[in-house]
């Protein structure tokens, strides 16, 4: 069985194209390539991981395709494309050829119009994804869920992933709205979760296991075991811990599991969302 990463990131730095790097954010202001992933991946046991977007940009998602195709433990590339465009078609159809192309991500929390998913040129994208059998992830905040459940309500077919469990507010032990919210987007059965970016949601390099158990139950209630999957989100990660910590957080959560489902989260559900063949 595979142990794979669902989300982590690369980049060349660039102060002009990572805005979102703010000042205190200095860890990640510097590359950070496949050739720092791989060690920490062997050290963990991961065989595997899904590169996702940072930056969106076409040129980005080619880049990351190029890194896939030179290295083999990049299972798959989340990419991005102008889902608002009318070249969105011709687009889709050029980046399909490329076989580790898994699925798109769009940074629908930074949008100054929280509707911006329900645009309907937004939705219209969408609604192309699924006849080249790509996915969707999504990240947003809290405030978004029920945004982001109207969305996926009206594409039954079309696969989505919840970054990051949508954000909760962990650093201030807040549960509600988010949990009452997540388990009403957590009834579209086309949904999954990823288990990732909860130590930046976290207070940054003073969490303990224990700061997230409330929310990783929420998550377990709503999704089960079938729907969910880990992430490290490397190498924002580094903001609030390491690739080890990180991921050692959830792999005790889920001692108390039988193998079986430790399986599908560490990995089965990962291969099965984004359709990966090896």
């Amino acid at each position: 069985m595979k142990y794979l990463d669902s989300h982590q990131h690369f980049w060349s730095y660039n102060p002009v194209e990572h805005t979102w790097m703010d000042e205190r954010m200095t860890v990640l202001k510097r590359d950070y390539l496949p050739s720092d992933l791989q060690p920490l991946l062997v050290a963990e046991q991961y065989q595997g991981s899904i590169v996702v977007q940072a930056r969106q940009s076409m040129e980005e998602t080619q880049w990351l395709l190029n890194l896939a195709g030179q290295h083999g433990f990049i299972k798959g590339v989340v990419g991005w494309v102008d889902l608002c465009s009318p070249e969105l078609p011709a687009q889709l159809e050029a980046l399909s050829r490329q076989p580790k192309l898994v699925g798109v991500r769009h940074v629908l929390h930074d949008e100054p119009d929280e509707r911006f998913m329900l645009r309907d040129e937004f939705r219209r994208g969408i609604a192309r994804l699924q006849e080249f059998n790509l996915t969707y992830d999504l990240l947003v905040f809290p405030k978004h869920l029920p945004l982001a459940t109207q969305l996926v309500r009206e594409f039954p077919g079309q696969k989505f992933v919840l970054d990051h469990l949508g954000k909760p507010r962990i650093g201030e032990k807040l549960l509600s709205p988010w949990d009452v919210d997540l388990a009403v987007l957590a009834g579209c059965p086309n949904v999954y979760c990823k288990l990732s970016g909860m130590v930046t949601e976290a207070a940054w390099g003073q969490w303990q296991p224990a700061d997230f158990q409330p929310y990783l139950d929420v998550v377990f209630k709503v999704f089960g075991p079938e729907r969910l999957m880990i992430g490290s989100d490397w190498p924002v990660c580094n903001l609030s811990g390491d690739y080890a910590s990180t991921m050692g957080m959830v792999s005790r959560y889920l001692e108390k599991f039988p193998l079986s489902v430790r399986e599908l989260i560490l990995g089965l559900n990962c291969a099965r969302f984004y359709g990966l063949k090896a």
